[in-house]
């Protein structure tokens, strides 16, 4: 199941789970509120395994 969750790079509702109620999850958003996503070169940090490795 999905739910909402606030997204680190932008402080707006996103969503984490299995993907297949995200438009569950959209429903109880407001439009303007929802992250819009965004390109890797846009977040910060890369992943924990990226970090692990210097990257």
């Amino acid at each position: 199941m999905c739910r909402p969750v606030t997204c680190k790079t932008c402080s707006k509702t996103t969503w984490a789970g299995c993907g297949q109620h995200v438009g569950q999850v959209k429903s109880m958003v407001p439009a303007d509120q929802w992250c819009p996503g965004h390109p890797k070169a846009e977040r910060q940090g890369g992943s924990w395994l990226d970090r692990l490795r210097g990257r």
